[in-house]
């Protein structure tokens, strides 16, 4: 065991300067992140960062926002277009700007963990291959989009390469610096004869993640040139794991989310990396954000009046959107079908606007799931609903940072054995098959449900066995021809942190 152990050492080592190198069946989603780099792009980036992994991460962009930006270094004055930001902000030569190499000092952390973590996932990529994904793209103003950048030219040419897509665009600020590759792109090729392919292929290949909307540049430049991007609009959903997350989650959702969780689990004894999180009263300045003070209740008693202790969560309100992506490991379905609700949320697309996939739009009333614990509608919810997993699976993480793979948790493999789409008649039985394996050996607990809201059938069926591997339901006799039912199998390891895993089943009525 010990020979064995020591050769696979000298195997990580040997690819851990390299991409790695994966076979068709293991080819991982590519994905871009832009961010303004406020506290929670920066708190989302960390835990993304335990997961990249997970990706073939293509682009780490500096962009902004109607919340940060930097000026232009000619102290020119700016007025927010958005009204929010003008009437809080009004002129201002820059605001709020964390700087352009707070990635690189997350990544240097990730380095010192970065030999640990090749011990839970040899694919890991290295320090070195991130920092050169790094680009500064445009921040100079809120919606800035007429300098061509590093940003943009990098999103650009991943765009247009010849790789296949999809090519996951996450939006944590401003649109703009996606807006100007668009851009760059549309003045290269309008025009010739190639443009009419090239926009189709550009078209067909971004999917692009908005956490709410930051600046003027998708509803001015992008959607009405490119309508056919698939755009996912996220602009209410994130609430509950962001700043006024104690209003808005559900109280049993709070143990997650609190400065006792996150001293146990996260701030210390899980490495360097993770000690850098934010937290409420931690001591951690977010350095050049001069409006806040997360970080110390003395300046900000107003924290402590809205129910906070020290090291409660303060935000992650862009994470949902490479949650989003990172569905194709947990096995629920939603990244092909963001109608499907997910670890990203749930949304409903736009009739209007088809490319558009939104939690509220133009013609998208506010999408709402059953608060379980309120039994309430809630706006939220699709998002808070996958706190309790998203948490312990972050906690199970962490710790990957500093314990060897025997002395860690991991999460289950789950498989259905049938199809994952039946069809069923009215009255009839549907049987239900799913098992799993544990790569740690844990005790593993079966649990079959129904998320009702994505399916057209509006009512709960009763599921037999709910708790075994095999499961049954009757197709209800009100249920009409073309109604959907959405059951999803959920599989828990009792590791010291719970993980879960899904596998989601539609059954239509035929």
């Amino acid at each position: 065991m010990e020979k064995m152990r020591s050769l696979m050492f000298y195997v990580v080592i040997f690819i851990a300067g390299c991409k790695p190198n994966l076979t068709s069946e293991e080819v991982k989603p590519r994905i871009i992140i832009t961010t303004d780099g406020e506290v929670d792009d920066m708190n989302g980036f960390i835990r993304f960062l335990l997961y990249a992994n997970e990706f073939d991460i293509e682009g780490l962009v500096y962009s902004s926002s109607q919340w940060h930006y930097a000026g232009d270094g000619e102290r020119t004055l700016f007025t927010s277009r958005m009204p929010n930001t003008a009437r809080s902000y009004g002129e201002r030569t820059e605001l709020r700007w964390t700087g352009t190499t707070w990635m690189q000092d997350f990544i240097n952390l990730y380095a010192e963990v970065y030999d640990n973590l090749l011990l839970h996932d040899a694919t890991y990529p290295s320090p070195e291959y991130l920092k050169n994904l790094i680009r500064i793209g445009n921040i100079d103003f809120e919606g800035e989009m007429e300098k061509v950048t590093a940003g943009s030219e990098l999103i650009k040419e991943i765009l247009l390469d010849d790789k296949p897509g999809p090519v996951y665009v996450q939006v944590w600020g401003g649109t703009n610096t996606l807006a100007r590759a668009l851009k760059s792109i549309e003045e290269k090729y309008k025009g010739t004869t190639q443009w009419q392919d090239i926009h189709a292929k550009v078209s067909d290949k971004a999917v692009v993640y908005i956490i709410l909307d930051q600046d003027v540049t998708f509803k001015e430049y992008i959607l009405p040139n490119w309508p056919g991007i698939k755009t996912i609009y996220n602009h209410s959903q994130p609430k509950g794991f962001a700043y006024n997350w104690r209003q808005i989650a559900p109280e049993q959702f709070h143990q997650y989310m609190d400065g006792n969780w996150f001293r146990e689990n996260i701030k210390y004894n899980r490495g360097p990396l993770l000690a850098r999180y934010f937290t409420y009263d931690d001591g951690q300045p977010v350095e050049g954000d001069y409006d806040v003070n997360y970080h110390d209740f003395e300046l900000a008693p107003h924290y402590v009046t809205r129910g906070h202790i020290r090291y409660d969560l303060i935000s992650e309100w862009d994470s949902p959107a490479w949650l989003y992506v990172l569905d194709f490991r947990v096995g629920l379905r939603h990244v092909d079908n963001p109608g499907f609700g997910g670890l990203g949320g749930r949304f409903e697309q736009s009739q209007i606007n088809p490319g558009v996939w939104a939690d509220s739009w133009e013609d998208v009333p506010t999408v709402t799931d059953l608060n379980s614990y309120t039994n309430e509608l809630n706006p939220s919810y699709p998002q808070m609903r996958w706190i309790p997993m998203l948490q312990n699976d972050f906690a199970a993480r962490a710790e990957w940072c500093v314990k060897d793979y025997e002395n860690a948790n991991h999460p289950p493999v789950v498989k259905l054995n049938h199809p994952n789409d039946l069809n069923a008649s009215i009255g009839e039985v549907v049987k239900l098959s799913g098992t799993a394996t544990d790569p740690d050996g844990d005790q593993l607990n079966y649990y079959w449900w129904q998320y009702v809201e994505p399916g057209t059938y509006e009512n709960n069926v009763t599921i037999e066995n709910e708790n075994s591997k095999e499961a049954f339901f009757i197709v209800p006799s009100d249920a009409e021809p073309g109604d959907t039912f959405h059951i999803i199998l959920e599989v828990t390891d009792m590791g010291r942190q719970p993980l879960t895993r899904f596998q989601r089943i539609v059954v239509k009525v035929v």
